[in-house]
C-alpha cells in the first residue's frame, strides 16, 4: 500500500488527558469554500468541540474555524454546526454506544488526507479526578525510570 500523506491541521491535546479513548473513526466533514481556505492557513481549533448523533446523522459542535480574510460577504460563521460523513453502519454503531451512560464523541485531530479535510473522531468516556492523577503518576514514574536507565547507560550513576 502506498504511503499516504497526512497533513495535521489541529489536534485536541486535552482529549487524552480528559477521556479514556475506546475507539477512533475517520470522518469526512461538510465545509464551505471559505472554511477550507481558512483551514489551509491552519486557522482551526478543536478545543471544547464534540459530536452528537441526531436523526441518524452526526454533527460536530464548537469547531472553531476563523473567518477567511479575503472571504468578504461570503464568509462562514466561525462556530457553526458541521455535518460529519460516516458510513451508515458506523453511525448505527455509534447510536448504540453513545446511548450508554458516560460515552461521548470527541474529535482528536483535523487533517488533510489526499487534499480532503478529515476529522479523527473518538468514542470516549470521561475520566475521574483520581484517574487523571494516576496517569500523571504513571507518566512521572516512567520518566524517572527512563532517566535512571539513560544515566546508567552513560555511566553517570
Amino acid at each position: 500500500m502506498s504511503e499516504e500523506e497526512i497533513k495535521v491541521i489541529a489536534r485536541n491535546r486535552k482529549a487524552k488527558h480528559e477521556y479514556h479513548i475506546e475507539e477512533t473513526y475517520e470522518a469526512g466533514i461538510v465545509l464551505q469554500g471559505t472554511e477550507v481556505k481558512s483551514i489551509r492557513q491552519r486557522r482551526a481549533n478543536l478545543k471544547d468541540s464534540f459530536a452528537i448523533v441526531e436523526d441518524e446523522e452526526v454533527f460536530l459542535y464548537h469547531l472553531h474555524i476563523a473567518p477567511y480574510k479575503q472571504g468578504n460577504r461570503y464568509n462562514h460563521k466561525p462556530e457553526r454546526v458541521r455535518k460529519l460523513l460516516l458510513h451508515k453502519r458506523q453511525i448505527k454503531s455509534l447510536i448504540g454506544k453513545t446511548r450508554e451512560q458516560g460515552y461521548t464523541l470527541i474529535p482528536l485531530k483535523l487533517y488533510f488526507r489526499r487534499g480532503i479535510v478529515k476529522v479523527e473522531l473518538a468514542l470516549a468516556e470521561g475520566k475521574n479526578v483520581h484517574d487523571k492523577r494516576e496517569d500523571i503518576k504513571r507518566r512521572t514514574a516512567q520518566r524517572d525510570i527512563e532517566r535512571a536507565f539513560k544515566d546508567r547507560q552513560l555511566n553517570r550513576y
